[in-house]
């Protein structure tokens, strides 16, 4: 891995979805180009800033609960994104210090940043591939997966905030199908996915500046996300809003602005077994 390489490949000229994201979380892994067109979401949707803040619970939330609850001790984490602590594997080696977590994404900047995500504990493993969720066959048989992850126990496959940059024309339900494929009995699927079911006309507009940046975006009904779950066991509370899974105890008073509702969290999440 050359960060330098990656560093030549990061086009600043137009925006880009995953520095879109580090903007709204508050990050600083981000350019000019990405702060004016996350600016633009925010104006049309105001509840960006909370829906990426709750996007990043339910994901620690659904990683204690699949590491305590179901026996998880490995992750494949695709669309990972900039690194934002705690990461997934940060989470996950807290409740059990063995775990094994490799991460995938497509962008250059994130491989910039990748070392952030390979600090694991001295039990445990992590490694960073850079791949595309649209070949799923690179990215299964890419040697950093086989390295790390043990194909014969149970392993945790987490889309979060991934699938609504998947169009229908590059058949997500059939690329989610395969990935399940090869886990075994015992794994996990875990998503969150934007959802204009609470405001059509906001998300039409959010829609257009992502597409405008040339990032498609397909936002997706409840019934269309349940659909990734099908001969999956669903954990309860079943396909949720994003803050309504498994809540953590209230430990901060968010400010009206700040106060999680359906409409401006706009994610369903949810987590199902593998029979």
């Amino acid at each position: 891995m050359t960060n330098a390489h990656a560093a030549r490949d990061i086009d600043t000229s137009k925006p880009h979805s995953a520095r879109m994201y580090d903007y709204y979380l508050g990050g600083k892994d981000h350019f000019e180009v990405d702060k004016q067109a996350a600016e633009a979401v925010s104006n049309v949707f105001t509840g960006v800033f909370v829906a990426a803040r709750e996007n990043r619970g339910f994901m620690h939330r659904a990683t204690r609960v699949l590491a305590r609850e179901h026996g998880i001790r490995q992750w494949l984490d695709i669309g990972t994104g900039i690194p934002t602590e705690p990461n997934l594997h940060q989470v996950a080696q807290s409740v059990v210090p063995e775990a094994r977590v490799v991460y995938a994404d497509n962008d250059p900047l994130v491989l910039k940043y990748a070392e952030r995500l390979m600090r694991s504990t001295r039990q445990g493993r992590t490694a960073y591939v850079q791949a595309d969720v649209n070949d799923p066959e690179t990215l299964l048989n890419s040697p950093e997966v086989a390295e790390i992850l043990d194909f014969d126990k149970p392993i945790a496959l987490s889309l979060n905030a991934l699938l609504h940059f998947v169009t229908d024309e590059q058949d997500p339900y059939g690329i989610v199908d395969r990935l399940l494929s090869v886990l075994p009995s015992g794994s996990a699927l875990a998503i969150s996915h934007v959802t204009p079911d609470f405001a059509p006309g906001i998300w039409e507009k959010v829609t257009a500046i992502y597409d405008e940046a040339g990032t498609p975006v397909k936002v997706r009904t409840k019934d269309e996300v349940a659909r990734f779950f099908t001969g999956l066991d669903l954990l309860d509370p079943g396909v949720s809003v994003g803050w309504r899974w498994r809540p953590d105890p209230v430990t901060e008073e968010w400010s009206e602005d700040e106060a999680p509702t359906d409409a401006k969290v706009s994610l369903w999440t949810g987590v199902g077994i593998k029979p």
